[in-house]
């Protein structure tokens, strides 16, 4: 049985349609959350948990949105999650995408950052809320 040892969240926007941040770069890495798990009584195997949702309007048209989780700050850090999901043409309503993923055995230092980003492979998509990312860090 896992130790908890820290967990903490990013909450950019907690509504529906209560932010409306539009994605200008195709296939640019957006920044939507980040936190900072603390490592202090890190045993053996650690494992951080993160899961997340945003949610985004698409153009009227098929559009790719991905979501990566890196373990740091930039986009080019280690990935630890990737996910693209295809919505259609006939969409009108906003989309809301939930993702869970896990690093397991990261490298302990003091602290574990990680990211979260969305893009878009079409102009026209927008970040209209909730988004939400948060993390557990657990050992053994």
């Amino acid at each position: 049985m896992g130790t908890y040892l820290d967990a903490r969240t990013s909450q950019n926007a907690s509504t529906a349609n209560s932010i409306a941040i539009p994605i200008l770069v195709i296939n640019t890495p957006q920044l939507f959350g980040q936190i900072g798990l603390l490592t202090g009584g890190v045993t053996t195997n650690p494992r951080a948990l993160l899961k997340g949702t945003i949610s985004v309007q698409v153009p009227l048209a098929l559009v790719g949105i991905t979501i990566t989780i890196v373990r740091g700050t930039d986009p080019t850090d280690p990935v630890v999650y990737s996910a693209t999901s295809t919505f259609s043409l006939s969409l009108l309503a906003p989309q809301v995408i939930a993702f869970s993923a896990a690093d397991f055995n990261p490298p302990v230092t003091p602290q574990l950052t990680y990211t979260a980003f969305v893009s878009s492979n079409l102009l026209g998509t927008v970040r209209v809320g909730p988004e939400s990312f948060d993390g557990i860090l657990v050992s053994d």
